[in-house]
């Protein structure tokens, strides 16, 4: 089965049963996209029983907290996401920099849990994958094979993580813990840039049928749970916003590119409140802006080609940030020394001091390309725009001391956490920005056809039908065919479990 070829019915009715007799034995029941959206419709007893489940355990009921509505506390919902407003002290813009946290999302800390659970649902629910004999195989450059690994523990299954051999120590200690067997730890050579080496391994554990390639970068699940559940969510926070000032208009959406599932948020936004969608990449790699290449170490935007779920030609800006600045932030926002700059000399209040630590490379990368897309189209206080912070800084601990001595430096003390906030904060300038023309859209598209068609063999009507919006508008109704899915499932595992 391709990308194309969308589940929508059951396949294989001897793998469906089999699937509904192990997650019936396991006690799992599935959440729709619906209830993810909005999980104030789940029934009163199920929120309230997850106040007693730790939302870090393997437990099936952490499937109803793949959202962002959880409390910092881990145990209840909040109506109106987690999310930092950050200061102009700060940002150095007058313009509302607001920031949704992804650290609160169970088990794994990061969002791209939600983009597993969306690739992996469909596959469960029509008899296309069977976790009683199948491997679900995770590529990615960290998180979101994090947030397979987690998935898979949950159903009972084998999950395995295909990730770069460079990525930070805490991801591997992460999936150490996790994984049934290490061997299902698979590295891969490079860091962050080398994508079609994931994908090469990939291809080759393909062969063996009992190994399912689960592929954020190709899965229009990933952008759907994106469109479906991450767009409303930030409309959610951009209107607790305008309960304040009516006045306030979204101006942008921004998002690293990594596997272009978050984009699809952009896509929501777009159509909902006209914000135009600005997407991110590393200076050190511009494929999008440059038709460039190279090695960076922003940490969960893998790059030198164009994801297949990437809606191109909806992209109204292209904007790089330099690896650099997103590594001598995250020693600056997570030491002590930089944090004591922030308050006493730069004037940063206590709330969004305490906030930085849910700040992860990615997510300071989005920061800075939001205050890049601000200057650049000189917004004021009234104007908004809307980014995610997709992990925390507790992803990263042990790449400061590889900062650090990139640096030259054996610590940090005020003159260097001085000279970091002027390198990469005070100065932030409308370099590297790109406002896309036609022309500029459809050249970052064609981009993909190097990967796309030549090397994974999808066909040419496929790859190219992507260009126009109609197609993914179209996509909009498999949501709605997936929950029906989902609950005629869950009717099938209640009466297999009794």
């Amino acid at each position: 089965m391709g990308p194309f070829d969308f589940p929508t019915e059951i396949d294989d009715q001897a793998v469906y049963r089999s699937t509904v007799a192990l997650l019936g034995e396991n006690g799992v029941t599935l959440p729709t996209f619906a209830q993810l959206a909005d999980p104030f419709t789940l029934p009163e007893p199920l929120r309230a029983n997850l106040t007693s489940i730790d939302a870090d355990a393997a437990d099936p009921a952490n499937l109803f907290r793949v959202h962002w509505y959880n409390s910092p506390d881990g145990k209840g919902f909040m109506r109106t996401p987690a999310h930092v407003v950050l200061p102009q002290s700060l940002t150095g813009v007058p313009a509302k920099i607001v920031v949704a946290l992804g650290a609160h999302f169970p088990m794994i800390g990061a969002h791209k849990v939600l983009a597993a659970y969306a690739c992996l649902a469909p596959r469960l629910v029509t008899g296309r994958f069977d976790p009683a004999r199948q491997r679900a195989i995770w590529p990615s450059t960290g998180n979101y094979c994090r947030g397979g690994v987690a998935i898979s523990r949950i159903l009972g299954c084998r999950g395995v993580a295909v990730l770069p051999e460079g990525m930070s120590k805490e991801r591997f200690d992460w999936l150490k813990a996790w994984v049934v067997d290490e061997a299902d730890i698979i590295r891969t050579p490079g860091t962050e840039s080398n994508v079609k080496e994931i994908y090469d391994k990939c291809a080759e554990l393909e062969r063996d049928p009992d190994n399912e390639i689960v592929n954020q970068f190709s899965e229009f699940g990933n952008y759907l749970g994106h469109y479906t559940c991450t767009g409303p969510a930030l409309e959610q926070v951009f209107e607790s916003l305008r309960e304040d000032d009516q006045d306030i208009k979204l101006a942008g959406f921004v998002a690293a590119s990594g596997s272009a599932g978050t984009l699809g948020a952009g896509d929501y936004l777009k159509e909902r409140l006209a914000a135009r969608i600005a997407v991110v990449e590393p200076v050190e790699c511009p494929t999008l802006l440059y038709n460039g290449y190279g090695e960076h170490n922003i940490q969960g935007i893998g790059d030198k080609h164009i994801p297949l779920i990437h809606n191109a030609t909806n992209s109204d800006f292209v904007i790089a940030v330099s690896d650099a600045a997103t590594d001598g932030l995250n020693v600056l926002f997570n030491t002590d020394e930089g944090r004591r700059l922030l308050a006493q000399r730069v004037g940063v209040n206590a709330e969004t001091i305490s906030a930085l630590r849910y700040f992860g490379l990615s997510s300071i990368c989005n920061i800075l390309a939001a205050i890049k897309l601000a200057k650049y189209l000189d917004l004021s206080e009234t104007d908004a725009i809307v980014t995610v912070a997709t992990d925390s800084a507790s992803m990263y601990e042990t790449e400061k001391a590889g900062t650090l001595e990139k640096l030259g430096w054996d610590g940090i003390d005020s003159d260097g956490a001085a000279q970091l906030y002027g390198a990469h904060l005070k100065a932030v300038a409308t370099d590297h920005v790109l406002e896309t023309s036609a022309m500029d859209r459809n050249r970052m598209f064609n981009l993909g056809y190097y990967t796309w068609v030549e090397q994974q063999g999808i066909s040419l009507a496929d790859f190219d039908k992507r260009r126009n919006q109609s197609f993914w508008r179209g996509l909009h109704c498999l949501i709605e065919t997936w929950d029906e899915l989902i609950v005629r499932f869950n009717k099938d595992t209640r009466s297999a479990a009794a």
